[in-house]
């Protein structure tokens, strides 16, 4: 529309130049009529090759089809006037001085033609675009109109996405504030805020869930925790409640030693002696460790007292490897095996019972054996005393001891170590018992 409206403002411009042109000619034409100058000749055909070149622009111009007659009609009536200017300038060479008159006068109506029929064409081209423009008008209206809606549909999209956004930021934080809150309200089993974005929210809820699964994992151990020094506590007072007042005991049994001493019976001073320091081993803290070294000589003055009372019916061999000596180990482990196997063991044997404490070096551990030929037990009996988490053992025998089972040992062994299956026992009816104790190297300390 645009190009068509150049086009059209061309050619009402053309039209305008032709009409006045063509006076502008006439003029041009008179003033040489009078004068008859060569300037005036000049002048006047300059104006003429001007409108002739106008003339022919025209017809190389496109026009509207309502105009195309008309312009015809004015092509031919600019022709006519030219060549009436033709007339008017051979009659002015004749010998009639007045004949050129009355072709002037008909090159003067002409030019009046040309200039009514150049405005008769501006409003034929006005007319013709009368529609566009209007149709312009309606368009440009209409534009308008689309112009403001989508303006306020775009603000209402932008509220709706403005709003999305918004949402997608401020509930993830409502979650983890939510989750935050119970968590702190001691609800650690609070369901974690389920964030699957891509983004810092994603990675906050995944921090979150870890930290969650942390705390319980923490909370969870400590309580693991707080049963082992119960029950190592409980461990603790079971021992002392077996100590028959073993501080006046001790003293006693040193004023014993030393009065046999006094009388000459070396042999029952010795035996005092050897009574005197397993009760002081005893006295001992119950949670501070100890060395293997310190338990294999603790085992070794138990055994003295219990030979001495068994004297040759019992043989105690031992298989020592001093490089495995310097572990650490809990408290009065060893002789309370060692007594089991004397009470339950080797007790109702007349002769040949055998006693056998046997340390190794192994890859990594240090391998603690006591093994017995006594009458054994049952399989019954042996998987009671390795399951600690079960009931009480089935009792095999009953006789006189200090009452600090095994499973008290293997308990406080799984508890010193942090470990379980470090113990395994072997036996059957009739076959003896060993009873094997694997020591980790790197022992816990303290």
């Amino acid at each position: 529309m645009q190009q068509s409206y150049i086009v059209m403002l061309d050619r009402v411009l053309l039209y305008k130049q032709i009409a006045e042109l063509t006076h502008d000619n006439l003029r041009a034409m008179n003033k040489y009529v009078g004068d008859r100058s060569n300037a005036s000749l000049k002048a006047y055909t300059d104006q003429k090759d001007e409108l002739n070149r106008l003339r022919e622009g025209l017809t190389a111009r496109s026009t509207i089809p309502a105009a195309g007659l008309t312009i015809s009609s004015f092509l031919n009536m600019i022709e006519t006037f030219n060549r009436q200017e033709a007339d008017v300038i051979k009659a002015l060479d004749s010998q009639g001085s007045l004949a050129y008159a009355a072709f002037y006068e008909e090159a003067e109506q002409t030019a009046a033609f040309i200039q009514d029929e150049g405005h008769h064409l501006i409003d034929v081209e006005l007319s013709y675009y009368q529609p566009f423009y209007r149709q312009i008008l309606v368009q440009t209206e209409m534009m308008n109109h689309w112009g403001v809606a989508i303006f306020i549909l775009n603000t209402l999209i932008s509220v709706v996405f403005a709003y999305a956004i918004s949402l997608g930021i401020t509930r993830p934080i409502q979650q983890l504030t939510h989750a935050a809150q119970q968590i702190a309200g001691g609800n650690l089993q609070a369901d974690s805020p389920q964030i699957g974005a891509q983004n810092e929210f994603g990675v906050l809820s995944t921090a979150f869930k870890r930290m969650q699964g942390n705390l319980q994992d923490l909370i969870l151990k400590e309580k693991e925790s707080l049963e082992k020094d119960k029950l190592v506590k409980e461990l603790e007072l079971e021992v002392l409640q077996n100590q028959i007042n073993p501080h006046f005991l001790f003293n006693s049994l040193n004023v014993l030693s030393k009065l046999a001493l006094i009388e000459g019976a070396e042999q029952t001073s010795d035996l005092t002696v050897s009574m005197s320091n397993l009760l002081r081993y005893n006295l001992r803290n119950l949670d501070r460790p100890v060395t293997l070294r310190d338990e294999v000589e603790h085992a070794k003055e138990y055994f003295a007292i219990q030979q001495a009372r068994f004297r040759d019916r019992i043989q105690f061999v031992t298989e020592i490897d001093e490089k495995g000596l310097d572990v650490s180990v809990p408290t009065l482990t060893l002789q309370p095996i060692l007594e089991n196997v004397f009470v339950h063991g080797i007790e109702g044997m007349e002769q040949g019972a055998k006693l056998k404490l046997t340390i190794s070096c192994g890859a990594g551990e240090i391998i603690v054996a006591i093994s017995d030929n006594g009458i054994g037990m049952s399989e019954e009996v042996r998987q009671s005393l390795l399951h600690l988490d079960g009931g009480a053992p089935v009792s095999q025998h009953t006789g006189q001891s200090t009452g600090l089972g095994t499973r008290n040992v293997f308990k406080r062994l799984e508890l010193f170590y942090g470990k379980k299956n470090l113990v395994d026992i072997t036996s059957a009816p009739g076959m003896g018992t060993t009873v094997l104790i694997r020591l980790p190297v790197a022992g816990k300390e303290g």
